[in-house]
């Protein structure tokens, strides 16, 4: 299988980013893509909303089903996920893009901030692959696919910000386990991660980064395409990085995907 031609997909966090790029690729296949993302009104600091995202996907050639969806109210995504079925029939395909960030050490990290990373990534996740997963099993070739990276027990990655990392590495202990609970379902469990650091418009809201040195969502978004359109059976529990995606596809010069091709990319934050 090549294409997600007539698949169903619900991403989380669809409005922007990451998660709106792998919904412009699958759209470009003619998939139905279920924005289900917080943003339903422009926000001044982070473009993008469910209905602008679900005109890009309309005109990249998909059907989409905008949906403002807050993944840590279990009633909320229940209402999403059947609001999916009464559209589109079904779910082939969960993404679990939605993510909070907060790059800060333990004096300078809000415990409100600290809640809700902890709220969206992990549990978020966690809840959102629970609901979908009644629909999974229907489909004919399903995927579960989380942006989360290798999970790691090294403090270099938590010292700098534990909070984040703790949150992050939750989406990646949940890949781990649900992987390995439902091995035998025939129901991929996949994480996957940016080997550089993608420049995104949250990316903006944090200083310091140089953000010419960064590479754009679409090679994320590549990548994703990869992996799903692969047969699920079997293909499970794998933390996968994008460029070894690619290079399994054959690509091999990543230049198109850099911000400014003539600058080395910086390294992701969990990933030597």
């Amino acid at each position: 299988m090549s294409s997600l031609h007539g698949k169903t997909l619900f991403i989380t966090g669809a409005s922007r980013g990451i998660g709106l790029a792998i919904a412009l690729r699958a759209a470009r296949d003619g998939a139905n893509i279920v924005i289900a993302a917080k943003s339903a009104v422009p926000n001044p600091k982070l473009p993008g909303t469910i209905h602008t995202a679900a005109a890009e996907v309309e005109a990249a050639g998909g059907k989409a089903l905008a949906l403002q969806c807050d993944i840590r109210d279990e009633a909320n995504v229940e209402a999403a996920v059947a609001a999916t079925v009464e559209r589109f029939g079904g779910i082939d395909i969960l993404v679990n893009n939605a993510s909070a960030i907060w790059l800060a050490g333990i004096e300078d990290t809000p415990m409100k901030r600290f809640d809700l990373m902890q709220q969206v990534n992990a549990r978020g996740t966690f809840l959102t692959t629970q609901k979908c997963l009644p629909q999974l099993r229907r489909a004919a070739n399903p995927h579960v696919l989380t942006l989360a990276p290798p999970p790691s027990l090294d403090p270099k990655w938590w010292a700098p910000h534990t909070g984040y990392t703790l949150a992050k590495m939750g989406m990646s202990f949940v890949t781990l386990g649900l992987a390995a609970e439902l091995a035998d379902s025939g129901i991929a469990v996949n994480a996957l991660w940016p080997r550089t650091i993608i420049a995104t418009d949250a990316l903006n809201m944090i200083p310091g980064v140089d953000v010419p040195r960064c590479r754009t969502p679409d090679i994320v978004a590549d990548a994703a395409h990869a992996v799903l359109t692969r047969p699920a059976r079997g293909f499970t529990g794998q933390f996968l990085i994008d460029e070894d995606v690619l290079r399994g596809t054959g690509i091999s010069d990543f230049s198109a995907y850099a911000v400014d091709p003539t600058l080395e990319p910086l390294p992701d934050l969990f990933l030597d």
